[in-house]
């Protein structure tokens, strides 16, 4: 079995005016960072951003002098340092970009605990392919399969039916999901667990979200979302966003580099940094995989950004690393390139190594987060262990480290189909076997799912596994013995990338809403929304003959997201509503409106 192979996208003379070759094997550089302080972009990266800046990411203290920068068509480049908020080392920012398909080299000097140590790298600079930017058309979908409200015009949401819940074993919660395709608003939607609208945050035209979640930020509960435009070649072009408890946008996350954040992956850390991804299309001869000499090939970038810098303090490159041959996936002809690897998770373990989920090559890479090498993979062409009876997976997504050292991911086992059915695996690596045994499978024999594309496997506080399927779109929660204890759906047509279950208390600073309609004769229908808010119990119709003389007309339990009341019309004109918790504390008055 070959140790850690990587594709060095390497041109013959540094020069742009042709492809690069394609060479498998391990790269090395000359020059390499000091055991303590790990320079990226990363020793042998072959494709490296013409926009790159220069990354020294170390412990605490790491102070960076003397940056030398020599590019070997476009000479020594100046530029200036910017530390990370973190304090754990700086970027050095280049005053001009580099020329693609020339060699970098850098050299700097080490301050603070390290004062005298010499940390380097050298890497290749790609060159860039233009590639379509046209997006998926949008697909019909079901019109009847949209919640829409008196109360709040503006949301028309995809609706969710739940076909089973089981309160008794079912993990308390909110629904996660931010729909895509189809019928409905597209944007990041909170949902409770009878299918009712909680919050939905409608995006322009032309604009999706992923990866919608609950995380923490600065030691405060946050909604995590990607969003941005998914375009056909296979991924996304955006950022990722950060709101707080109130719907207020907190912090924008933005990939480094002259890239684009992509759909897959957002992960926050406690440090103040996030782990995202970035798809870049790359010229390269790949005539040895049987396709063009000119041709154009996808990388997989990972980045971790220093969110309230925006600096770039880590970054890996699935070509520096993971070998064309890998891929389970034919090279592309026409206008689409070759997305050979499909980088698709990343999960930051606790051993100074990061595991990265790759589709097209079904595998899961343990990298190691100094030197950026292989520690081992999991699944595909030169997997390190030998897969036990049910522990094979094929265009998986979602690979994530769990406790008592065991491996969880989706297994879509499609497409095309090498399974009957979509699972959730819970595995078992043992290193010093070499072995991977099946510990757990969560799936439903009697609702054989099986989802070409997208989904995730969510292990709840519990010890249930809630699993989101993706482009069909279902979720199905398990409780710990494998037994569907939830499960539900959107309209037809309509996608989710990620479904996650958790606990959330949304407290909007918007107003409550409301709406008047005439039911006949003597009565009025009034109907009351607040978007967002999750405390409100109740609801209370005030009514009067001017807007500062209004008095309690009506009341009702909440029922959902809209609330409908009758009051008779002889108690207006004026109308407004005003929300109570469960202990019949105010929580909030709409506007007054004129009937």
């Amino acid at each position: 079995m070959p140790a850690c192979l990587a594709a060095a996208l390497l041109s013959a003379c540094g020069s742009s005016s042709s492809p690069p070759a394609l060479l498998t094997g391990e790269t090395h550089s000359a020059a390499s960072a000091h055991a303590a302080v790990t320079v990226s972009p990363l020793a042998g990266t072959p494709d490296a951003s013409p926009a790159t800046q220069i990354s020294f990411l170390g412990a605490p203290g790491t102070h960076v002098s003397d940056v030398r920068v020599v590019g070997s068509r476009s000479g020594a480049h100046a530029g200036r340092l910017r530390a990370y908020s973190t304090g754990t080392g700086e970027s050095f920012l280049p005053a001009q970009s580099f020329l693609p398909g020339e060699r970098v080299v850098v050299s700097a000097r080490l301050g603070g605990a390290l004062r005298g140590h010499v940390a380097g790298t050298s890497f290749q600079i790609a060159q860039p392919a233009a590639v379509s930017q046209s997006q998926f058309p949008r697909e019909p979908g079901d019109a009847r399969a949209v919640s829409h409200f008196a109360s709040a015009a503006a949301l028309s949401a995809p609706a969710v039916t739940i076909s089973r819940l089981d309160g008794r074993r079912a993990s308390p919660g909110y629904l996660f999901l931010a729909p895509y395709q189809g019928q409905g608003s597209h944007g990041p939607m909170i949902v409770d667990q009878r299918g009712n609208l909680v919050w939905l945050h409608p995006l322009p035209d032309g604009e999706d979200a992923t990866n919608f979640g609950v995380q923490r930020y600065l030691g405060k509960e946050v909604l995590v979302w990607w969003q941005g435009r998914i375009v056909q070649v296979g991924f996304g072009e955006g950022e990722d966003q950060i709101y707080d408890s109130s719907y207020r946008p907190l912090a924008t996350v933005k990939a480094g580099n002259g890239y684009s954040a992509d759909l897959h992956t957002i992960r926050l850390t406690d440090k103040g940094t996030a782990w995202i991804d970035a798809f870049v299309p790359v010229r390269a001869n790949l005539a040895p995989f049987h396709g063009s000499r000119n041709g154009v090939i996808t990388d997989g970038v990972v980045q971790e950004i220093d969110i309230r810098s925006g600096l770039v303090m880590w970054e890996w490159h699935a070509l520096g690393h993971i070998a064309p041959d890998e891929s389970r996936t034919p090279v592309s002809s026409g206008r689409y390139p070759w997305d050979y690897a499909h980088l698709n998770a990343v999960d930051v373990g606790h051993s100074g190594d990061v595991l990265i989920t790759a589709r097209n090559t079904w595998a899961l890479y343990d990298v190691d987060l100094h030197s950026g090498h292989v520690r081992w993979r999991l699944g595909g062409a030169h997997s390190s262990f030998r897969l036990g009876p049910g522990a094979r997976f094929y265009w998986q997504h979602d690979g994530q480290f769990q406790r008592g050292g065991l491996i969880s991911l989706f297994d879509n086992g499609s497409e095309p189909p090498e399974e009957r059915q979509s699972r959730g695996l819970l595995l078992r690596a043992d290193t010093a076997s070499h072995s991977a045994t099946l510990v757990r499978q969560y799936s439903d024999p009697s609702n054989p799912l099986l989802s070409a594309s997208q989904g995730n496997s969510q292990r709840l506080s519990d010890g249930n596994w809630l699993l989101g399927f993706g482009r069909l779109p279902s979720f199905t929660e398990f409780d710990p013995r494998g037994q569907v204890v939830f499960e539900g759906s959107m309209g037809r047509d309509v996608q989710d990338y990620t479904t996650f279950l958790a606990r959330w208390r949304g407290r909007p600073l918007s107003r409550p809403s409301l709406a008047l309609a005439g039911a006949g004769g003597a009565a009025i229908v009034v109907s009351a929304s607040w978007n967002g808010a999750t405390d409100v119990a109740s609801w209370r119709v005030l009514a009067g003959a001017s807007a500062g003389r209004l008095r309690a007309v009506a009341s009702s339990p909440a029922r959902g997201f809209e609330t409908t009341m009758r009051m008779r019309s002889s108690a207006g004109p004026y109308v407004a509503v005003k929300a109570y918790d469960r202990a019949g504390a105010l929580l909030g008055t709409s506007t007054t409106v004129r009937g």
